[in-house]
């Protein structure tokens, strides 16, 4: 035997390690330890994200079965579970976040060939919460010996809340989104916002995630060789008081649900009368100037079709209105407008034509009117776009407008694109394109009842929509800032697909936060009221085709006002604020963590 080779002992010839003469000698010892060093494959993380990634895909729209949201998540806390994380674990979880959010958002692409950009981007982006969310998870559990009951759905919120901010804010599939049809579950809202049901569903899912055998997790190749049997007993598991612990959480939330319900009185107050026009009008033809005159006798026509059921008020969708609303201060000259509008553009603006016969519709159909139009402002300093809520009052005609507040990057405005003009490749327009963002909600009052419209993806924003309802300047007949919620949309861009359903699904965790019903008026769909327990009451259907999505359809409805109060519309996001400034001191206290030792509690449990 050559000095500088070692034979272990009971090892085939294949088995036999050795070592040249330029490489240290290594005892048994240090061979069997630096086995056990070696972390689980990568294989396994994959294996647990990816089927995370299809549950929680299968559990929104347009698969939309909604039990799967209380197991979704229950392969991706498996990887919390384990004391060492497996090979390029992270990565492995940022690829399974990337393989759930690009079919979840393919919708995005459809409206423009530029958007296929802003799709990926998207995707890009919004993947990194998971990895995010597991790194904040192991530091809590493995650290610092929090409960994963606890710290899991708190840390799942506060990047929830997070994610309704960051880039404007995306507000889309929370994961209390896919419990919209459990009424009762979803009554908390109105207390903690739809925050409050991704708390109890991510709760459940933590606790489920705890009651799977460790030897389950040893199958799933999700610990190393030499831990895999025996089972390590630190594991973190749950006990029998942890199981009643949630449970009773639970139960009390789904109780809470039962008891706000019957408290309801939606034949309290007269219940206004209200018809949406659903439009069926396709982008390209929406954008073509020759069309607008077509568009808007469609209208006019539809609107007459609606008279004979009375309605108190008339709501069009977004931007269908294809002639612009103008206002110019009254200390501007014209010498001064005419160094931002032609002189012939002007005159045509001017023209009280275009907003007289709105008045006169108003007037013939003895119906308020509310429309989609593009409003421009004039004053010293140049023209501002505006999209826009305009009111029509029977009596007096026009009468104000909302002007929106929340603009959608890439589709509205372009984020830095004064000093990055080539950020244009993410949009359908060209760089300078744009509209101004509006300051302030506004309500508009006919017979006693009070409305405050929302224009597009605002109705999916809580913090926007909260803002909105607590609108100043009155009260109406239930005695809150607003009676009514109205949303004008525009989903033309997504050719019928699972984002109608989705935009729909998003704005009913409105009203139950707000205790307030909404009317959404929507071209190609989906048209529908909502009442203040997030029921979905009605939805416009064409009656040939039975569809809702991609139709011409009206839709005339008693909306029941609703007597209860919010105290997430006085209190707004106290709950998943408090869940994010918890991540923030997490995120401190695991910066500083090498100072502080480890607390040693093997075999601890979950609560």
């Amino acid at each position: 035997m050559s000095p500088h080779t070692m034979t272990l002992p009971q090892t085939s010839p294949q088995q036999t390690p050795t070592r040249t003469a330029h490489e240290p000698d290594l005892s048994t010892r240090e061979l069997i330890d630096a086995a056990r060093a070696q972390p689980a494959p990568m294989r396994g993380a994959l294996a647990a994200v990816g089927l995370t990634s299809l549950l929680t895909w299968a559990s929104f729209t347009p698969l939309n079965f909604s039990p799967l949201g209380w197991i979704c998540l229950v392969p991706f806390l498996l990887l919390a579970r384990i004391e060492r994380p497996t090979r390029r674990m992270y990565l492995a979880v940022y690829l399974g976040g990337l393989a759930y959010w690009l079919p979840t958002l393919q919708w995005m692409r459809l409206g423009d060939a530029t958007m296929y950009t802003a799709w990926f981007a998207m995707s890009l982006y919004v993947a990194f919460y998971f990895p995010v969310c597991l790194g904040l998870t192991r530091l809590a559990v493995h650290r610092f010996r929090v409960p994963l009951t606890i710290c899991f759905p708190v840390i799942w919120v506060g990047l929830e809340f997070a994610r309704a901010y960051i880039m404007t804010g995306f507000s889309w599939y929370y994961l209390g989104h896919t419990q919209y049809r459990w009424l009762e579950l979803i009554q908390i809202s109105d207390v903690v916002g739809a925050y409050g049901v991704s708390f109890v569903v991510a709760l459940m899912s933590a606790a489920l995630a705890l009651l799977v055998p460790p030897r389950w997790i040893a199958k799933l190749q999700l610990l190393p060789p030499n831990e895999a049997w025996p089972v390590p007993r630190q594991m973190p598991t749950i006990g029998f008081r942890g199981v009643i612990i949630c449970a009773a959480i639970f139960c009390a939330v789904v109780g809470y649900g039962y008891w706000r319900r019957s408290a309801a009185n939606f034949n309290g107050y007269p219940a206004p009368r209200i018809a949406a026009i659903q439009t069926n009008v396709p982008t390209r033809v929406k954008h073509d100037s020759q069309q607008a005159e077509s568009i808007y006798r469609s209208l006019h026509m539809m609107t007459g079709a609606i008279v004979p059921q009375q309605p108190d008020l008339i709501v069009w969708p977004e931007t269908m209105v294809r002639f612009p609303l103008f206002e110019a201060s009254l200390d501007v000259s014209d010498e001064e407008l005419h160094k931002h509008i032609p002189p012939n553009v002007l005159t045509s603006l001017r023209s009280p034509h275009n907003v007289q016969q709105l008045s006169n519709l108003a007037k013939m159909s003895n119906a308020a009117l509310v429309v989609g139009i593009e409003a421009l402002s004039a004053d010293r300093n140049g023209v501002r776009t505006y999209n826009s809520a305009a009111f029509f009052s029977p009596k007096k005609g026009y009468a104000g407008r909302y002007d929106k507040m929340h603009r959608v990057p890439f589709g509205e405005y372009l984020p830095m694109g004064d000093s990055m003009p080539w950020l244009s490749v993410f949009s359908p327009y060209p760089a300078d394109f744009g509209i101004d963002p509006g300051n302030t909600p506004h309500a508009f009052e006919h017979q006693g009842v009070r409305y405050a419209p929302m224009i597009c993806f605002e109705d999916s924003v809580p913090h926007v929509v909260r803002e909105v309802a607590r609108t100043p300047g009155g009260q109406g007949v239930t005695g809150k800032p607003v009676d009514v919620l109205l949303n004008l949309t525009n989903d033309g861009w997504f050719d019928g697909s699972s984002e109608l359903d989705q935009h729909l699904i998003t704005a009913a965790f409105r009203c139950v936060e707000l205790r307030t019903p909404m009317v959404r008026s929507v071209n190609t769909g989906i048209s529908a009221v909502i009442d203040g327990d997030g029921a979905i009451r009605a939805r416009a259907i064409d009656p040939q085709t039975k569809q809702s999505k991609q139709v011409e359809a009206l839709l005339v409805e008693d909306v029941p006002l609703d007597n209860r109060r919010s105290l997430y519309l006085a209190g707004g996001d106290w709950f998943a604020g408090s869940c994010l400034s918890a991540c923030g001191l997490l995120v401190v206290a695991g910066l500083l963590g090498r100072w502080i030792p480890k607390r040693s509690d093997p075999g601890h449990n979950a609560v």
